[in-house]
């Protein structure tokens, strides 16, 4: 048998590639049967690999058969097999063959992603004996293999790094092992935090994100003051102590700080980062699967839903704030005295990508919660960020909000509990800027609200949460005239987070908020004249096309007021969008409703900016689902309008109630429907020909699947009106009905003959006879009813073979007639 193994295992080391491949192939086979085999040969194999006169073709038979899972399972349960097999790959750097290299990289891509743990007894047996390699001794060479200062390959250089991370992992089920290596390898990946290889560098971001996991500084400041007092916390101590002095290194900070910077790769045309830490700007299509080798730890941020598009699309990255924390963390102010330093030319830097790294630097020590002199680490963090608000820059907002929005993340699993200095963040947002500053600095400072008062849990709001809410809601409300558009957006994003907030904390306990809000003030600003604003929007966009000449001083003074009612309007567009869009409406649906009829009636006016946001607030509402009672409410406001004076208002309420029917359809009762039927019937009698066009389309869409027992009763009361209608119009042609009577029957046969564009039912050819007859009626019912004839027939020619023996020959006639042109002659 092991001189069956033998050959097997030459010939899969043979020139030609499909003697290597059968031979791979029954090696494995032979192996599986045989595991205690498997050791003798992947000693031979790996010093293949390390050989420097071993030629291509075995080096790639080689490979081929250590990446078979079988000797990877292997590797798990015997520490020589892994020695030599790490070893092996990290000592053929010195294949010149493409192939080669190619090979190798693949077989270590493959054990990396498949490495499942190292076997027990390899750690008990940690010191190097003559025939066994200990676990130290093997660490010992891997970590010498990870500096750069070596002449080993870049490539290598990474492979050394992440088998490194990888056994370091593996060790932490043996504490003692575990706390001899912990300290050495942190520094060591901190250290790489600078180094000119980006690979190494991301590697080194995530290394030392799960290294530095579960400090002593974690849990509050009170906690990580008293671990220093405990002796067996001096593992931990140690490593603070070794990466603190790596850290006071001249220049290191600044080196390390300029290093990140250059992972975030910014284009010019959309001014975002290309890719995940810009890794494909450094990548060729060779070295794709070396993304394998690193993984990103840390959790996802944020936790919740990201949806302000003024912040939207930075390079901000958590992983790299992460580490910043976790650094203060584990060593504590020294850390943050040599950030301070450092991050002080980062923070007046113009260039984008220093500025990312800076609000990363910052995020994580506003989120440490460090011990130590506290109170002069944070009056210096509040005075960076003050000048952060008050830049006029405003290229790099999106990273600076992501900083401010990691700053106040709650803690622990549920992010419930706030870090030390949420308070003075927020203190620092509430502070006012002064009047003279650009409107984009006032537009960024309320999106930095924004995103702080996303990340505060409403139902465990402290009273001092709850006031800074009362306080921004005040200054929010009475700024919703501002004459910037963009100020308005932020400020309408704004209201929408701070209301419900306030909204949610109040079903946390009611009342809660009653003395300081007034009993929801907030809501009666919002909603409280709200209809009539937009109907003197409304009349004096129209009266504006009828212009007449008038004092000028008087025109001024209502051009001014209207303009502020347009502007405060827009902002409430702006709070609807932002409700709608965040998820947040559920609890500020009576609200919405409430500004049910301004977003009807405002999309066509001669503010273009006003009607677009309106446009684009109604997109969002009709496709919103309503519970009750608030579906009863909203039920009123549509009947309400269906008597508008503008007939733009009632066409847009036929296009909300196409879609809100639909999406209520099992919630709507019987007499709900048959009040919305009734809505939509009335107005085929419209004096507007468009609204009656619309409706007729409405209930086209509705008789397909609404209710069966409403459209067959429209379907047989249309079709006996229009009869009547006929009747009389054959007997006296003046028969004294209105344009809109006669055209509103003949859209009731239209939209009963469309519901149905490919069936052929018993009823229908009776009513498309019966529509054809009013072929003679002048203009708009002509046009009308050629339409829907020509409609009718392109819908069924495919079929009409079959489906027109249902006519009788009188009916074809008449529906021939209505395709034949006039003739000019008698």
């Amino acid at each position: 048998m092991v001189n069956l193994v033998k050959d097997l295992l030459d010939l899969s080391l043979h020139n030609y590639e499909t003697v290597r491949s059968y031979a791979g192939r029954s090696l494995t086979k032979m192996l599986k049967r045989w595991p205690s085999l498997i050791s003798d040969c992947v000693l031979t194999l790996t010093e293949n690999l390390r050989d420097s006169k071993a030629l291509e073709h075995v080096v790639l038979g080689s490979c081929s058969i250590l990446a078979s899972q079988t000797v990877l399972r292997h590797l798990t349960t015997d520490s020589a097999s892994l020695s030599s097999f790490i070893m092996g790959i990290l000592g053929s750097s010195h294949h010149e063959s493409i192939k080669c290299q190619k090979a190798i990289t693949e077989l270590f891509v493959k054990y990396n992603i498949r490495f499942s743990g190292i076997s027990r007894s390899f750690f008990k047996n940690s010191q190097s004996l003559a025939d066994r390699p200990g676990f130290l001794g093997l660490f010992s060479q891997i970590n010498a293999l990870g500096f750069e200062t070596n002449s080993l390959h870049w490539r290598y250089n990474l492979m050394a790094n992440r088998v490194l991370l990888l056994l370091i992992l593996a060790s932490r089920s043996e504490p003692d092992i575990y706390s001899q290596i912990l300290a050495e390898t942190a520094g060591h990946f901190l250290r790489n935090l600078k180094s000119q290889l980006p690979h190494s560098r991301m590697l080194a971001i995530s290394a030392l994100n799960t290294l530095l996991e579960g400090s002593p500084h974690k849990a509050s400041v009170e906690d990580s003051q008293q671990s220093l007092d405990h002796p067996e916390e001096c593992n931990i101590l140690s490593t603070g102590t070794l990466l603190n002095d790596i850290i006071q290194e001249e220049g290191f900070m600044n080196d390390t700080l300029n290093s990140l910077s250059h992972v975030h790769i910014i284009s010019d045309s959309d001014g975002s980062s290309k890719a995940s830490y810009g890794a494909s700007s450094f990548q060729s299509g060779s070295d794709k699967a070396i993304t394998y080798f690193y993984f990103d730890f840390s959790a996802s941020w944020p936790c919740t839903p990201s949806w302000i598009s003024l912040v939207g699309g930075g390079t901000f990255y958590s992983s790299f704030a992460k580490i910043f924390k976790r650094l203060i963390q584990q060593c504590g102010m020294p850390v943050m005295s040599s950030l301070q330093t450092a991050l002080e030319e980062f923070l007046s830097s113009k260039e984008r990508s220093r500025q990312c790294v800076a609000a990363e630097a910052m995020a994580g020590m506003l989120h440490s919660d460090v011990s130590g002199d506290l109170e002069s680490g944070s009056d210096w963090l509040m005075l960076q960020l003050q000048k952060v608000v008050l830049a006029p820059s405003v290229e790099s907002v999106p990273e600076w909000a992501s900083c401010i929005r990691y700053a106040v993340t709650g803690k622990e699993r549920s992010g419930t509990r706030a870090p030390v200095l949420r308070q003075k963040v927020l203190d620092c947002l509430c502070t006012a800027v002064p009047q003279s500053v650009a409107t984009s600095v006032l537009a960024k400072r309320y999106s930095f609200l924004s995103v702080a008062l996303i990340e505060i849990s409403p139902h465990k709001m402290s009273p001092a949460e709850e006031q800074y809410h009362v306080t921004i809601l005040n200054e929010l409300l009475d700024n919703m005239s501002h004459s910037s558009a963009q100020v308005r957006e932020a400020i309408g994003v704004a209201m929408c987070v701070a209301c419900s907030n306030v909204r949610l904390a109040g079903a946390r306990s009611p009342g809660v908020l009653t003395e300081q809000t007034g009993n929801e003030y907030w809501y009666k600003r919002l909603t409280d004249g709200a209809t009539e604003l937009s109907v003197s929007i409304q009349n004096n966009s129209q009266s504006k096309q009828l212009e007449l000449a008038s004092d000028s001083s008087t025109a001024n003074g209502l051009d001014n007021k209207e303009e502020a009612d347009a502007k405060r309007m827009e902002t409430i567009f702006h709070f609807m969008i932002a409700s709608l869009k965040s998820g947040r409406s559920s609890v500020l649906l009576d609200v919405i409703i409430a500004l049910f009829y301004p977003v009807l009636s405002l999309q066509e006016t001669s503010n273009k900016d006003l009607s677009l946001l309106a446009k684009s607030a109604f997109e969002l509402l009709k496709w919103r689902t309503l519970p009750r009672p608030f579906l009863e409410t909203a039920i009123m406001a549509i009947l309400s309008s269906v008597n508008d004076p503008n007939w733009r208002t009632r066409s847009a309420l036929l296009s909300y109630l196409r879609t809100f029917t639909y999406r209520h359809t099992f919630i709507l009762s019987g007499s709900e429907k048959s009040q919305i039927w009734q809505t939509i019937e009335k107005l085929l009698v419209d004096n507007q020909v468009e609204v009656r066009e619309h409706a007729a389309g409405v209930l086209a869409s509705l008789m397909r699947g609404i209710d069966k027992d409403l459209s067959k009763d429209f379907r047989n009361r249309s079709y006996a009106q229009a009869q009547r209608i006929l009747d009389m119009r054959r007997r006296t042609p003046k028969s004294g009905h209105s344009v809109a009577t006669i055209h509103g029957a003949v859209l009731a046969l239209t939209a009963s003959v469309l519901s149905v564009p490919y069936d052929m039912p018993s009823w229908l050819p009776g009513h498309v006879t019966l529509l054809a007859h009013f072929i003679r009626e002048p203009s708009p019912v002509k046009s009308t009813v050629t339409k829907a004839v020509a409609e009718f027939k392109r819908t069924h020619a495919d079929t009409w073979s079959i489906q027109k023996d249902a006519f009788t020959e009188d009916e074809l006639e008449v529906l021939r007639d209505t395709s034949s042109s006039s003739s000019y002659f008698a």
